[in-house]
């Protein structure tokens, strides 16, 4: 089979950026309102509540450390198509499940469906390299990122506005939105990936964490900017697990202007994927970008560990912004190593260190903070989640001068043996 025509194309991109926004703005809509639900199945105690959320994220992300590898096998055995939509389907079902949730265990039900049906940015990604030529990759993913910091922008603000009508309320828009996704990509989205071109089987010791990073061993670049994916991804954590108490200890912020400070982060994400990705990167090329983003991150994060006051840290922001040019670039290089049979196995592998990310990540920001703004901490440093945040990127940074070379032809798929 030909490539997709570019009209063709254009349509599938189209859907893929769709979906992704609508998946973070799905997820987005319940961050506000999940943990006053579960206040309410727990008889209104806060502390009890706020383990239950704990449980339910380390949970998903054990989940998702699993599925993202099988998730990426069965695309590559069977299409990009039927898995991407699936997953619309099966995230619309479970919100329409969790808003009918009449108890604690049963919300929990939900959020492992919805760990398990989440398998977009997976097959997302593979689709993109399926369809895009390598040189146009990298605007590519840029976009992508520039949904996800869309949908984290506007997700959040939409469903406190509807949860202060109704705590469900936000589970019906984020159903609504994912059954609408499904039904448009039935009718639009073409399969990316044909018969002739994937996997000829599928093989369960390539589908686990284990067998999928064994895979990444027989691409010694990909293995060692997968170190850059995972290193990236933990520090990143460091914003969901302390930024608010951060924002609280050091600087007296109360819950609206941490919330306007992260979305200024969320804006200038966008403006960056959407707009300094497309016109940098075939510029500099990828190595360049990619070291350059992981760089202006840390230096990012150096700032804001030491800004001993408020306006200290703003100036931070636009310099960390430019952390978001390493993803794309990341993905375009990593994509330019493999064939198009394993493409979803990559992706899959690839996230699963994302999910392990987030299942280490939280308690070693939280640790620490709370360590060094405690009684007992030898030297009070509220910043010091974010100066190991910046040392985790400048061992990025490292990693991806060794291993962001200029791609080599893709190979056969000698990991497969």
């Amino acid at each position: 089979m030909s490539a997709p025509l570019p009209g063709m194309r254009r349509a599938a991109l189209a859907f893929i950026f769709v979906t992704i926004l609508i998946d973070v703005l799905a997820f987005g809509l319940i961050i506000p309102v999940l943990p006053h639900l579960v206040e309410d199945f727990v008889g209104g105690r806060a502390d009890t509540a706020s383990y239950w959320v704990g449980v339910f994220g380390t949970v998903f992300a054990a989940i998702q450390f699993v599925t993202s590898p099988i998730q990426g096998a069965l695309s590559d055995r069977f299409g990009r198509r039927p898995v991407i939509l699936l997953s619309c389907l099966g995230l619309g079902l479970d919100f329409v499940f969790m808003a009918l949730a009449t108890s604690l265990p049963w919300l929990f039900v939900g959020r492992v469906i919805s760990a398990i049906t989440s398998a977009s940015f997976t097959t997302a990604n593979a689709y993109i390299a399926d369809v895009v030529p390598p040189e146009q990759r990298a605007k590519s993913f840029g976009m992508i990122g520039a949904a996800f910091g869309l949908g984290f922008i506007v997700g959040p603000l939409l469903g406190g506005v509807l949860g202060d009508i109704d705590l469900r309320l936000p589970f019906w828009a984020a159903a609504v939105l994912a059954l609408l996704n499904f039904l448009y990509g039935l009718f639009v989205l073409p399969e990316s990936l044909p018969p002739e071109r994937r996997s000829a089987r599928f093989e369960w010791r390539q589908a686990h964490p284990v067998g999928s990073w064994r895979l990444l061993r027989g691409y010694p670049q990909v293995l060692g900017l997968a170190a850059v994916v995972f290193l990236a991804n933990m520090a990143h954590y460091v914003y969901p697990s302390t930024f608010v108490l951060f924002g609280d200890v050091r600087y007296g912020w109360d819950q609206k202007q941490t919330g306007y400070v992260l979305a200024v982060v969320g804006v200038f994400s966008v403006l960056v994927n959407a707009i300094v990705v497309r016109r940098l990167i075939p510029r500099v090329g990828e190595r360049r970008a990619l070291l350059f983003g992981l760089s202006c991150g840390t230096l990012g994060f150096l700032v804001y560990a030491f800004a001993e006051r408020a306006w200290m840290f703003l100036l931070g922001l636009p310099i960390s912004a430019l952390w978001a040019l390493a993803q794309p670039a990341t993905q375009a290089l990593i994509t330019r190593q493999v064939g198009p049979e394993v493409q979803g196995r990559i992706q899959g592998a690839l996230m699963s260190l994302v999910a392990m990310a987030g299942i280490v990540a939280p308690a070693l920001f939280a640790t620490s903070f709370g360590w060094f703004v405690g009684p007992h901490a030898p030297v009070r440093f509220p910043g010091i989640a974010f100066l190991i945040a910046g040392v985790l990127l400048g061992s990025a940074v490292a990693i991806a001068w060794r291993f962001a070379r200029a791609p080599a032809p893709v190979a056969a798929v000698a990991a497969e043996g």
